[in-house]
């Protein structure tokens, strides 16, 4: 029991310290401005798509939108986490504008998985994100996989990124099933914002496209989308430990062990939305994107003064660890069906 009450202290002491910094603290005028900007961006952006017509130019929309979508739904994020507004009633009303209306994704549906997602990151049980529903996340998954998850273990190193244009849709996709059944909070108002945005979507790329441009708008607009959101989020936790059972780690390890932060500089924070600091966004969930480049020397400190392991690498290299990951959790199928890449990895 006392070492219980030195450990959970360890998070206790740090949080004064981010505290007494002022990084707790919120910053109206940086989300004005960054609310305004994106909002703006987003709206010139459809403004151009009416003004350019019936032309293959708009790919250059489609590009610039799936950008714009990718910068909504971390704004979305950030409303979630309660970092733009204290309470919730104002967070949810604008979380929904933005996600459902914006970029038809389900609010409600997307902060349910993430709060379960910070609860246990990176828990085989308990995290959503590495549930083994197409792509298996340890050695113990691909063993018990079967199915789809069965058939894409194999390569799902080389197949992670294509199936990643693959991602906007299933966003979209959850959204529509997590308001067809009871349970999610203001289903209703939920639903009418996804049928907005839908209805204003569609209408736009039929009545201005031919039906070819507008498949092919649409397919590089959802495509790219799902390309960044996974871009922005594979780094954070894939190839980091996988926790399973009962684990005896503490909150502050807990959060620290199972997560990755990425160096860059102020270009790789506006891309990322600022979790590229994602040992520090778990560990304050609630502290605005902002800050989050200012606590990470105090965090990093601090876990070098208590001994706990502090992970960064650069962007490439986050991504090519999250590959090497995903290639050995998939080994145990390639061996047990004897397939070529299965049968060099078994010689080395």
């Amino acid at each position: 029991m006392t070492a219980n009450l030195r450990t959970g202290s360890d998070f206790a002491r740090l949080s004064r310290r981010v505290s007494e910094a002022g990084l707790l603290d919120r910053r109206p005028g940086y989300y004005v401005f960054r609310i305004g900007l994106v909002a703006t961006l987003f709206v010139s952006g459809w403004v151009a798509f009416f003004a350019i017509g019936d032309s293959w130019w708009q790919l250059g929309i489609a590009v610039f939108q799936a950008v714009m979508f990718g910068q909504i739904a971390l704004l979305s994020h950030d409303l979630a986490h309660r970092q733009v507004f204290r309470t919730r009633r104002p967070s949810e009303i604008a979380g929904r504008i933005a996600g459902n209306l914006g970029v038809g994704m389900s609010y409600g549906w997307w902060m349910d998985k993430h709060t379960r997602h910070h609860a246990n990151p990176n828990h085989e049980d308990l995290d959503p994100d590495v549930d083994p529903d197409i792509l298996v996340w340890s050695k113990e998954q691909a063993r018990a996989s079967k199915g789809l998850p069965r058939f894409i273990g194999r390569y799902q190193a080389f197949l992670f990124f294509p199936l990643l244009t693959l991602e906007g849709l299933n966003l979209h996709f959850s959204g529509i099933r997590a308001v067809s059944k009871p349970g999610l909070r203001r289903r209703g108002l939920e639903a009418a914002l996804l049928l907005a945005h839908f209805a204003f979507y569609f209408s736009a790329l039929l009545s201005v496209l031919s039906p070819g441009k507008a498949l092919v708008f649409f397919i590089v607009h959802k495509a790219l989308w799902g390309v960044y959101m996974g871009s922005i989020f594979a780094p954070n936790h894939k190839g980091m430990p996988i926790l399973s059972g009962d684990t005896e780690l503490d909150f502050l390890r807990k959060q620290v062990l199972t997560s990755r932060n990425v160096r860059g500089g102020r270009f790789v924070d506006v891309a990322l939305g600022g979790l590229n600091y994602q040992i520090e966004h778990h560990l304050f969930p609630s502290m605005p994107s902002p800050h989050l480049r200012r606590a990470r020397p105090i965090v990093q400190g601090y876990c070098a003064e208590i001994g706990v392991p502090y992970h960064e690498t650069g962007l490439i290299e986050s991504y090519r660890l999250a590959l090497r990951s995903l290639h050995e959790a998939g080994e145990p199928i390639r061996l047990s069906e004897g397939s070529p890449a299965g049968t060099a990895a078994g010689r080395r």
